[in-house]
């Protein structure tokens, strides 16, 4: 199984292709393709290539699902004997993206993700079965 480790946001992450993860918010548009270069590994089956302090021409590229809020974080503030009290609220913003390639160097593919378009379901239609009442 491939992967890459990249770095985003000041955090890093262990990515594969077809993964969804939330990172830190990117100014960017929903249905939008992000590239990120800061690639700081990446391995296939066969050999593992680690970066000083990232490899060179990799990239992984990623699509932008949503952009959703973290739960309500709740900031209390309260001096005492002073009858004074603060208390705030915040829900930090971060991006839903999904890993749809992993690029080594050159451009060549080391892993990428496999599209599946959901089918609508067709709408059987009701069978009635009528009884017949002997009289």
């Amino acid at each position: 199984m491939s992967f890459a480790i990249i770095e985003t946001g000041g955090k890093q992450y262990k990515v594969s292709a077809s993964k969804i993860l939330e990172i830190e918010k990117l100014n960017a548009k929903v249905g939008q393709t992000i590239k990120f270069d800061n690639v700081l590994l990446l391995n296939d089956d066969k050999t593992t290539e680690v970066g000083s302090p990232k490899v060179d021409g990799a990239t992984v590229e990623a699509k932008l699902l949503d952009i959703v809020k973290d739960r309500t974080v709740l900031v209390f503030h309260k001096r005492r004997r002073k009858h004074s009290r603060k208390k705030n609220g915040h829900r930090q913003r971060h991006s839903k993206i999904q890993i749809t390639k992993i690029l080594a160097k050159g451009g060549k593919v080391i892993d990428e993700a496999k599209i599946i378009e959901k089918k609508k379901p067709v709408k059987e239609e009701k069978k009635v079965i009528k009884k017949e009442v002997k009289k």
